[in-house]
């Protein structure tokens, strides 16, 4: 299996999909229409040969995902802001007012997002562990209660945000993502009949993204020996970056190969992903095919890489 190198996220009823440096946002609105706003994304990376070194590209697309994530989620609350109250027009300088108070906001929003995960991913399992450590004399035993620790706390977070009923709705549109790019990537015709019994389960997901950088993070504290406390804190936090750098290239191999290692390797991601996604309805799989074709074109992608003729395909299921 080739992968497409498409990727998103569900948003406030809808779903954000990337292909490149475009990215399109499908929202269905209350009144049933599915509205689609396409726009280019600019790096927080300008230089395209950092982006190509392997480990180091890796931060850059975590901290652009995290951006790009808060920035179409605001996306797709205004169309539902736009609904509850008359469109005001606004003029030039209070449009250039609006758009920086966005940017201030998302900066913020994605700093404070990345100072709670630490302190709640990283942090804390590291203290919590500190107790053990006063009835095991192993270092290693000690480094492993902690990463167990950390996956606890992390599929904890997961279960106990799972049972807000908007959080499982966004799951859904979580599985719509995963099915349409499943869809596309096992040469099926792109529709709502086969996104549909296409898996919901994907090997690039950010949910085991995220079950690698814990799994990595144990693999590097083994490393950490300082007496001081304080810098055991500090060099946890300043290896995220490695950590997130090395995950990103075990998900990157991942998403290309089919090989019975890789999928072995992969399979506690995709268990978690059971948590992460849902089986979706057939109006939110349509807004999917929309953020999809808005930015990705599918067929040329499966004609090159399945031979199939797809002209000939859609006319025999129409």
């Amino acid at each position: 299996m080739k992968s497409s190198n498409i990727g998103g996220q569900a948003v406030l009823e809808g779903i954000m999909m990337k292909n490149g440096d475009r990215y399109a946002v499908a929202v269905r609105k209350a009144d049933q229409e599915i509205v689609v706003e396409v726009q280019e994304y600019q790096s927080i990376v300008p230089w395209k040969t950092v982006k190509k070194i392997p480990f180091i590209r890796g931060i850059s697309n975590f901290l652009d995902s995290l951006l790009l994530g808060i920035k179409t989620l605001m996306i797709s609350a205004s169309f539902f802001e736009e609904e509850e109250g008359e469109t005001v027009e606004l003029t030039e300088k209070e449009l250039e007012r609006r758009e920086k108070k966005d940017k201030f906001m998302m900066n913020l929003t994605m700093i404070l997002s990345l100072v709670l995960a630490m302190l709640i991913f990283m942090i804390l399992p590291y203290f919590l562990s500190n107790i053990v450590q006063k009835y095991v004399e192993s270092r290693w035993v000690v480094t492993i209660i902690e990463g167990v620790i950390r996956v606890l706390i992390f599929l904890g977070y997961i279960a106990l945000v799972s049972r807000m009923k908007d959080i499982q709705r966004t799951f859904m549109y979580h599985g719509a993502e995963h099915k349409c790019i499943n869809c596309i990537e096992h040469g099926l015709v792109l529709n709502v009949e086969n996104v549909r019994k296409s898996s919901r389960q994907h090997k690039r997901c950010g949910t085991s993204f995220l079950f690698f950088v814990m799994i990595v993070s144990i693999i590097f504290c083994f490393f950490i020996t300082a007496e001081s406390q304080i810098m055991r804190v500090f060099l946890r936090i300043a290896l995220l970056p490695l950590i997130a750098g090395v995950s990103y290239e075990i998900i990157r191999v991942a998403g290309n190969s089919d090989h019975p290692v890789v999928n072995f390797l992969s399979k506690p991601g995709l268990l978690i992903q059971n948590m992460t996604t849902k089986e979706p309805d057939d109006s939110m799989i349509e807004v999917a095919i929309q953020a999809v074709e808005a930015v990705f074109d599918w067929r040329t992608y499966e004609n090159e890489n399945f031979g199939t003729d797809f002209k000939e395909k859609e006319e025999a299921h129409s």
